[in-house]
């Protein structure tokens, strides 16, 4: 999730009262933005490891990754459904996912030119690899609401940015992180993603 504006209001709201809304000032204060990546557990409906900062670059991915693989090392395989952003099928990807399923860095090739680097679409295939310890999903291009994280986000703008004051970005990814532990505890639970499929009227 980027761009997520630390906003702040420049004067305070006029509170709830009996037969009026709450009303809140319209003028703001920017801090700046940030970045957020989030692992949502499909199976428990938790959210997991969240990593934030002021870019989403090939780095940011790999280091997020990287770090949910080493916060639980005894996992023998892991799965992430993700969607076709570049930064998800990057070279430095492929070669964490290649160091860790004992695959030899030099039987990759040359990014660009040869072997599984060769392009994207090379890159990608050897991430869906169902045999490495590291498997990534991609959702179908243009479908990335599939992927459940997407409604985790929306939740998250509905209940705590849309209506959220941030004297800084600190605070921004303060509120972010207590919401967060907040969710897991209050309201998590798996997603039922069920729907009826009616046929379209001509």
């Amino acid at each position: 999730m980027t761009g997520v504006q630390a906003l702040e209001r420049k004067h305070p709201g006029l509170s709830l009262q009996p037969g009026r809304v709450e009303h809140r000032e319209f003028e703001y204060i920017r801090h700046g933005t940030m970045s957020f990546m989030v692992n949502f557990e499909v199976a428990t409906g938790q959210v997991g490891l969240v990593s934030c900062g002021p870019t989403r670059t090939e780095q940011d991915y790999l280091e997020h990754i990287q770090r949910t693989v080493a916060a639980d090392p005894d996992v023998r395989r892991w799965h992430f459904a993700v969607d076709n952003l570049n930064t998800h099928k990057s070279e430095s990807l492929v070669r964490f996912v290649a160091a860790e399923s004992d695959i030899a860095a030099d039987t990759l090739g040359l990014k660009g030119e040869s072997g599984i680097l060769k392009s994207m679409q090379s890159r990608a295939e050897f991430l869906s690899n169902p045999d490495h310890r590291i498997v990534f999903h991609y959702t179908p291009k243009h479908a990335s609401w599939m992927n459940q994280v997407e409604i985790w986000f929306s939740i998250l703008v509905r209940k705590l940015l849309k209506r959220g004051n941030f004297s800084s970005l600190d605070d921004l990814k303060t509120k972010v992180l207590a919401f967060v532990q907040y969710y897991n505890l209050t309201m998590a639970k798996p997603f039922l993603w069920t729907v009826k499929g009616k046929a379209l009227s001509s």
